[in-house]
C-alpha cells in the first residue's frame, strides 16, 4: 500500500469515491460505513493439537516411569520381604529336630527361633513355650525330654508336614506323652513355621 502525498487528493483519479448506499450514522456505523482498523494485531496463538499432543506424550512417559518405579519397588518389597535370617535346614525332618532340641533340651527361645520361619517368629510367643516347658519340668525330679525322628507326613514342593511324639520321663518314672505336627516351609532351606 502506498502513502498518498501530502499535498494532493487521496486515492488516484480514475478510481471514482465510493457511493453511499444509506445514511452513515453519527458513530460512523451503517450500510456504507468503512469498518475501522483493527486496534491492534491478536497475539500469536500456538496450534491447539501440537500443545495436546505434547500434554499426551508427557502424560504416557510420565505414567511410564512411575509404574515402572513404583512396580520394580512392589516387585522387590515382596521378594525381600520372604527372605530369611541365614540359613534353614537341608530337609524338613532336620528342621523340626533343631526346633525341638532348642526347645526341650536347650530350652532356649533365642535357639529356637533361629528355627523357625520369618512369618511365624514372634520372640514373646518363643519365649512364652520355653518359659512353658520349664515351669513343667520345674514339678518333676530329674525330666528328660526325648522324641521319636521326626517323620515327613507329606511334603508339596515347598511345604512339607512333619509329626513326632515328645516323651517325658522322670527320675521316679513317670512318663508324659504329646504328639505334634508341624509345618515346615522352604525359603533358603526349611523352616517351621506351625506347630499343632
Amino acid at each position: 500500500m502506498t502513502q498518498p502525498p501530502n499535498d494532493g487528493p487521496t486515492g488516484t483519479p480514475d478510481t471514482p469515491a465510493p457511493e453511499s448506499t444509506g445514511p452513515i450514522s453519527s458513530d460512523g456505523s451503517g450500510p456504507g460505513a468503512i469498518p475501522p482498523p483493527p486496534a491492534a494485531y491478536p497475539a500469536y496463538q500456538a496450534p491447539v493439537a501440537k500443545r495436546r499432543r505434547g500434554l499426551l506424550i508427557v502424560s504416557l512417559v510420565l505414567a511410564a516411569a512411575v509404574l515402572l518405579c513404583g512396580g520394580g519397588g512392589t516387585a522387590a518389597f515382596l521378594a525381600l520381604r520372604n527372605t530369611e535370617d541365614g540359613e534353614g535346614a537341608k530337609e524338613p525332618a532336620v528342621a523340626v529336630e533343631n526346633f525341638l532340641t532348642a526347645v526341650y533340651r536347650d530350652r532356649d527361645a533365642k535357639k529356637a527361633a533361629e528355627h523357625v520361619c520369618s512369618d511365624a517368629r514372634d520372640q514373646d510367643k518363643l519365649d512364652a513355650k520355653v518359659a512353658e516347658v520349664q515351669k513343667y519340668a520345674a514339678g518333676y525330679a530329674n525330666p528328660r525330654f526325648r522324641w521319636a525322628s521326626p517323620k515327613v507326613d507329606n511334603q508339596n514342593g515347598d511345604r512339607a508336614t512333619v509329626s513326632t511324639k515328645v516323651t517325658m520321663t522322670t527320675a521316679d518314672e513317670k512318663v508324659a506323652e504329646q504328639s505334634l505336627r508341624f509345618t515346615v516351609v522352604r525359603k533358603t532351606g526349611w523352616w517351621v513355621c506351625e506347630v499343632a
